[in-house]
């Protein structure tokens, strides 16, 4: 390079003379002509990149049967791959530019090589994080990590890049090792862990839910201790979107998830099953044995014989039952039946402890659609016809007098 350069300052000085500049301007001048020649080179080497190569790139690219080269030979990356170059050819040519302008030795000789590493470390840096952004929109893409907290992942990443770039920055400004400077900041740690105790939290915090998929995009999160209840819509490095059923937008901190207990309803969805479980209390004074007339009774009512047409109305052992054992096993058979009910899951119908609102009878079965509005619909279905269905037993629901019992 120092050979090149002498010749084309030499080639420039001859050029000037023969043109009628004296030797002493010429002298002067041939080194700032070879200093807009390396310029006109290098700004040459990236146009000719830009418009060549990365127009061959992508002629090539957009012909493979293959999507992912799309992705990750996209024009943002190879632009940033481009930029890299131009700090490089600099760099080289950066001895030769200092001889030709007669600078070596002084402040401006460091300022410049400190410029050019500094420009080199962010182009750099630019050109890594173009590769992170088109890795992390290739894998968004893959169905089996679709919903996965990767964003996460890529903010860790892109904080340790911009951790590096400064280290590297400042070891250029202040002409030191890395090593070195590492050192220096092990030594004040705690300062900086204390100062910056919130982030960190948070970015721990989001490394841990992002490595053992405590939650991702989709997922039902509640915390009634922090008022949240909503959908995930964003799992981000050092926040958390949540989108409650009212619309609303609520954003947390990942360490909150870490430190506190939260409920994600998204094994329930995938277990094809959401729990329905509710009570309602029968009056004990309305429970009798059902004898043979009581059965009789029952299978005159066209109703009532729908219900125990498919149950057994003696017990095992052959003693005999109450009208509350026929309305639960009537209840049980309904609730198997029922084409909204999953069948593969816990289906019954169960008595809980007697107390002075009577004895609670509860309903305990899974719906097949996980989804808020056909479940509340099943509920309130399945609720009334238990309801409807006690009198044809001859049982009570007991519920608080109200003004219309005290009717004279």
């Amino acid at each position: 390079m120092d050979a090149a350069n002498h010749q084309l300052r030499e080639w420039f000085f001859d050029l000037l003379t023969r043109w009628g500049l004296s030797e002493h301007t010429a002298d002067k001048l041939d080194g700032w002509l070879v200093l807009l020649s390396i310029v006109i080179l290098v700004l040459s080497i990236n146009f000719f990149m830009r418009l060549g190569v990365i127009r061959l790139v992508h002629w090539f690219v957009h012909r493979t049967k293959v999507t992912w080269d799309d992705i990750i030979f996209d024009d943002k990356v190879l632009r940033s791959l481009t930029n890299i170059l131009m700090p490089l050819i600099v760099r080289a040519a950066l001895p030769s530019i200092i001889v030709a302008l007669d600078i070596t030795g002084g402040w401006i000789q460091r300022a410049l090589f400190s410029i050019v590493g500094i420009w080199t470390v962010i182009v750099g840096l630019l050109f890594v994080n173009a590769i992170l952004k088109a890795v992390y929109s290739l894998l968004e893409q893959r169905p089996g990590l679709q919903g996965k907290p990767i964003k996460g992942l890529l903010q860790t990443c892109q904080v340790i890049l911009i951790i590096i770039g400064i280290i590297l920055i400042v070891s250029i400004l202040i002409n030191k090792s890395p090593a070195l400077l590492l050192t220096g900041l092990g030594a004040s740690a705690a300062v900086i862990s204390f100062i910056f105790k919130d982030s960190l939290m948070g970015l721990v915090a989001g490394v841990q839910l992002s490595a053992n998929n405590m939650l991702k995009v989709g997922d039902w999160i509640t915390m009634p201790q922090r008022g949240i209840d909503g959908m995930v819509v964003e799992v981000a490095l050092t926040t958390i979107k949540v989108r409650g059923w009212n619309n609303t937008l609520q954003t947390l901190p990942p360490y909150l998830l870490i430190s506190e207990p939260f409920d994600n309803w998204q094994a329930m969805r995938d277990t094809g099953g959401r729990r329905i479980k509710r009570s309602l209390n029968v009056d004990m004074n309305s429970i009798r044995f059902a004898d043979e007339a009581y059965i009789g009774q029952l299978r005159s009512n066209e109703q009532s014989r729908a219900l125990i047409e498919d149950i057994a109305t003696q017990s095992d052992e052959g003693e005999t039952l109450t009208n509350l054992d026929l309305f639960m096993r009537a209840m049980n058979n309904y609730l198997l039946h029922h084409p909204r009910v999953n069948p593969n899951m816990t289906v019954m119908v169960r008595q809980l402890q007697p107390s002075e609102w009577g004895l609670p009878i509860e309903v305990y079965c899974f719906s097949a659609d996980v989804n808020w509005v056909p479940y509340e619909n099943l509920q309130t279905e399945i609720i009334s016809y238990v309801v409807a269905a006690a009198p044809l037993f001859g049982l009570r629901m007991y519920q608080a007098p109200s003004g219309m019992d005290l009717r004279a």
